[in-house]
C-alpha cells in the first residue's frame, strides 16, 4: 500500500456490523506499518455508527488524520452520516474499480465499506487501491469547486 495522502495517519471508525472487519483492517494497517486512530466501536455489541461517524470525521475535517475507513452492515447508514460533515466526501465501496474512481474523480477522503456483502480479502484490495490512488483533478476539480466546504 502506498499512501499519498497528506499524513500516514488513517482514521477508522464502525458500528456493532462492521467491528470484526475494521479489526482484520487494524491488523492489515500495523503489517504495512501505516498508523491508526480506532473511533470505535469496541465491540460487537449493538451500537450506533453515528457515535463513531461524527467523531471520525471531525478528525479527518481537522486534519488529525489524513482520511479514513468507515465500515457498518451495508455501509449506507455511516456514509450518510460521514457526508454530513461539511469537509468530508465519503464513497461506499464494494469492488476496487470503485474506490479507484472515487479517489481519480471525486477525491474522496473517507472509504466506506459494506461489511455484510464483501469478504475481508475483498475489502483489503479495496483499502489498497482506494489509498494508492492519486486524485485526477482537471474537469473533476470543477465538479468539486461546485461542493462548497465551509
Amino acid at each position: 500500500m502506498n499512501i499519498k495522502l497528506e499524513n500516514n495517519v488513517i482514521g477508522l471508525c464502525s458500528d456493532h456490523a462492521g467491528y470484526e472487519l475494521k479489526e482484520i483492517i487494524k491488523g492489515y494497517l500495523e503489517s504495512q506499518g501505516i498508523a491508526y486512530k480506532d473511533f470505535g466501536t469496541h465491540s460487537i455489541e449493538s451500537c450506533d455508527y453515528p457515535d463513531y461517524a461524527h467523531p471520525c470525521a471531525l478528525a479527518v475535517e481537522n486534519h488529525d488524520v489524513c482520511a479514513a475507513i468507515g465500515i457498518c452492515g451495508t455501509g449506507n447508514g455511516i456514509a450518510m452520516t460521514l457526508n454530513k460533515h461539511q469537509g468530508i466526501r465519503a464513497g461506499l465501496c464494494w469492488e476496487p474499480e470503485l474506490a479507484r474512481l472515487t479517489r481519480a474523480h471525486n477525491n474522496a477522503n473517507v472509504l466506506v465499506l459494506p461489511a455484510r456483502f464483501i469478504a475481508p480479502e475483498l475489502a483489503l484490495q479495496i483499502v489498497d487501491v482506494f489509498f494508492s490512488t492519486d486524485f485526477e483533478g482537471g474537469r473533476h476539480q470543477r465538479r468539486l469547486d461546485k461542493m462548497p466546504v465551509s
